[in-house]
């Protein structure tokens, strides 16, 4: 996870709102804001469902789920990047 604070970004002669839009130019980015355009409906589900992937490992949450492993890394990845596009967008 990154933690940088405002002064950092200043000691490296950008700003905040320099350093936060370039947070927006990444795919984790477009893909949490192009899941959260097409989808609001299922935004917090998602979210919630991967954070019991995180809570109980990917292995042991497909094989509760009854679902492959690629399916549960899916949706992992997709429930992260929408947590990441939400922290950024606001």
């Amino acid at each position: 996870m990154v933690a940088v604070t405002i002064e950092q970004t200043a000691a490296t002669g950008r700003g905040a709102g320099e350093f936060v839009e370039s947070l927006m130019d990444t795919d984790l980015y477009s893909m949490g804001a192009f899941f959260s355009d097409q989808h609001p409906e299922l935004v917090d589900e998602v979210v919630d469902r991967s954070a019991e992937i995180e809570r109980a490992g990917l292995s042991a949450y497909a094989a509760e789920s009854g679902i492959d492993v690629e399916e549960a890394f899916g949706m992992l990845l997709t429930g992260l990047a929408v947590r990441y596009y939400k922290a950024v967008a606001g």
